[in-house]
């Protein structure tokens, strides 16, 4: 994982789709199995907008910013099936999501606006990692042993994770889906 460089007072924040239990027990204990040493210090999710560092002035304007985006988006469920690779590029085993494609890419794009415009190494690819950074040996045990992994949820929030001085990402903040729409508010475009 590539994370952002902070200097004085500045924050790392990320966005990310949380994966519930059990599901996020069971990719967490399978991370850890393959010998992924960040297994216990990022929790099992999808991301939307990856490590960013922030000052405290800019933190008001972000937090409207998700809260404005989530609101214009409705719930939706994903469905995660199999494993894929990013390999040669990145050592990288992830389970894929196979239904929920298109409201990530909606969430992902919507939020890398504003105050959270920012170019990327790569294009948008929701996925759910189970192994980086190892071994080619246990990337090719996570790539074989999750293959058939299956689960579904539906998701009806967004987490801002910061990253903590211990390098543990925590969720710090929720951002429900769809309330301007439940609400009858105007619905920003």
């Amino acid at each position: 994982m590539q994370v952002a460089e902070r200097s004085g007072g500045e924050r790392r924040i990320g966005i990310s789709i949380e994966i519930p239990d059990p599901m996020a027990s069971e990719l967490q204990n399978a991370r850890r199995a393959f010998g992924d040493p960040l297994a216990d210090s990022i929790p099992p999710h999808i991301t939307l907008i990856g490590p960013t560092a922030i000052s405290g002035e800019e933190f008001q304007a972000i937090d409207r910013h998700i809260a404005t985006v989530c609101a214009a988006v409705s719930p939706f469920r994903v469905h995660l099936r199999g494993s894929a690779t990013f390999r040669p590029v990145s050592p990288v085993v992830f389970i894929q999501v196979v239904a929920g494609i298109s409201s990530c890419e909606k969430l992902e794009g919507s939020l890398r606006t504003g105050p959270l415009a920012q170019d990327t190494k790569f294009n948008y690819h929701p996925h759910v990692t189970v192994a980086h950074n190892i071994e080619d040996e246990l990337l090719d045990q996570a790539f074989n042993k999750m293959a058939f992994y299956e689960a579904e949820f539906e998701v009806a929030n967004v987490h801002l994770y910061e990253h903590g001085e211990d390098d543990v990402w925590r969720s710090i903040l929720r951002y429900p889906l769809g309330s301007a729409l439940d609400s009858g508010l105007p619905v920003p475009e």
